[in-house]
């Protein structure tokens, strides 16, 4: 089975919720991917998304705008981040998601050239931010054919029809956005329990919900309800600041998502 796709079957049949981080390749440093991915791992993340740095991302707020931009100073490139995560492969059961603009995609030769490599590098699925849901069917089937995930995102504006069909087209899991606007952390979640009800009565997909999640309190919020949360600003900021000042990333990574871990059980869910 395919690794997300076994993370949230275990999650269901535990009842805990699925913890995603999104860190940034190259960031805080250009080699901090393949150790972070295993202190991930080590403090309890399910599936954990690599952000591969853009010069014009997606809906991306200050703090991850900003590593990006500075890992692709530093030098990060596509290829190398495929090299660093092959690196640590098989010290590796969790599940690995590429958020990757369709722009780099293409600049690499298209779906099938980039998944193909992404796939044999050990990525396990993929979030395309920027694809339209109407241009979707050549992603998905190539993801498929690689036995890997296409995960879709769907806004807090989408009506709900709209909703249900990109959770329907969505594999792995569909990415809920849980507000409007750009990522960036935030003292409280909106209520998104009618949007994931209304979902849920006409998709089996699994949902993670994110943008804007930074405490235990906020992930129990969000997987009251959800099947995963997914942190991100939060994560990149902790590292970023703490690697400023000359201390462990590496340790800070693992106490941030333990910390975070705690808030994943909740017996509200099913």
């Amino acid at each position: 089975m395919n690794r997300i796709n076994a993370a949230f079957a275990k999650s269901k049949e535990t009842g805990h919720g699925a913890l995603l981080p999104f860190i940034c390749a190259g960031s805080p440093e250009l080699d901090a991917l393949p150790k972070l991915l295993v202190a991930l791992q080590e403090a309890g993340a399910s599936v954990v998304e690599v952000g591969f740095p853009y010069s014009d991302p997606v809906a991306d707020g200050p703090t991850i705008a900003a590593a990006m931009h500075t890992a692709l100073g530093e030098g990060i490139t596509p290829t190398m981040i495929f090299e660093q995560v092959q690196s640590v492969r098989e010290q590796l059961e969790i599940g690995l998601v590429a958020m990757v603009s369709v722009s780099i995609v293409i600049a690499m030769g298209g779906p099938e050239s980039f998944v193909s490599r992404a796939a044999k590098s050990g990525f396990d699925g993929f979030i395309f931010p920027d694809l339209p849901l109407g241009e979707t069917d050549l992603y998905r089937r190539v993801c498929a054919e690689h036995e890997t995930t296409m995960s879709l995102l769907i806004s807090p504006t989408s009506p709900a029809d709209r909703a249900v069909e990109i959770s329907k087209a969505s594999t792995g899991f569909a990415y809920l956005l849980a507000r409007s606007g750009i990522t960036g952390e935030r003292s409280d979640v909106p209520d998104i329990s009618e949007r994931v009800r209304s979902i849920r009565a006409q998709s089996s997909t699994p949902i993670a919900c994110g943008f804007g999640i930074s405490t235990p309190e906020q992930v129990s919020q969000v997987i009251e309800h959800a099947d995963g949360a997914i942190v991100g600003s939060a994560l990149v900021r902790r590292l970023i600041e703490v690697h400023t000042n000359g201390e462990d990333y590496v340790i800070e990574a693992e106490t941030a998502i333990t910390e975070l871990a705690t808030g994943l059980i909740s017996m509200d869910r099913f």
